[in-house]
């Protein structure tokens, strides 16, 4: 079944040859990646309107960042932070509990898992953690305000379901690139 499937060992081989650049390489690469995550996050801020489909983005480099390396991924989560704070600081608070923890979860469970269920599932779980946290322990209204920040077991399965549907499509999407991106780096 589709689901249950190995992945391609794709962004395995990608880490392989991320490992043999020179350390100036990878800092340079983490560095472009981390202004990438943090223009198309302050893009909703910036552009009203465009900008909002433009903000989903900022998972991309951040998730390409952690699938080939997880301390430079964690390295790029906070300095995307920090130009966050210097871009556009309103973003900062959706940034590390959505776009950014998206990423940063996608590419931990590729470094982990190989099936796609598994990762799935995996990003899954750290995406409902960070929108619940976001909306019931600090109480900031990231659904808009009709929603409320008191807990509901409503609003809890529409996360979850959210954040399912969220992950496969982005999952979906980085398998895709990732494929591409091999053929492109490796030669």
């Amino acid at each position: 079944m589709y689901i249950f499937k190995v992945i391609a060992d794709d962004a395995e081989k990608m880490h392989l040859h991320f490992i043999r650049l020179s350390k100036t390489n990878k800092l340079v690469l983490i560095a472009y990646f981390s202004c990438l995550a943090a223009i198309f996050q302050s893009a909703g801020g910036l552009f009203p309107g465009i900008g909002y489909l433009i903000s989903p983005l900022a998972t991309a480099p951040l998730l390409l960042c952690t699938a080939l390396s997880l301390p430079f991924g964690l390295l790029s989560y906070m300095l995307t932070m920090l130009l966050l704070l210097i871009i556009q600081p309103s973003e900062l608070i959706v940034f590390p509990f959505t776009t950014g923890l998206l990423g940063f979860g996608i590419g931990i469970s590729f470094c982990f898992f190989k099936r796609r269920l598994n990762i799935i599932l995996g990003s899954t779980m750290i995406l409902t953690l960070g929108i619940t946290t976001l909306l019931y322990i600090i109480k900031f209204p990231v659904l808009g305000p009709t929603v409320s920040t008191s807990f509901s077991f409503f609003t809890g399965g529409a996360i979850i379901l959210f954040s399912l549907f969220y992950s496969w499509l982005w999952v979906e999407l980085s398998i895709v690139c990732f494929g591409r991106l091999k053929s492109i780096i490796i030669s």
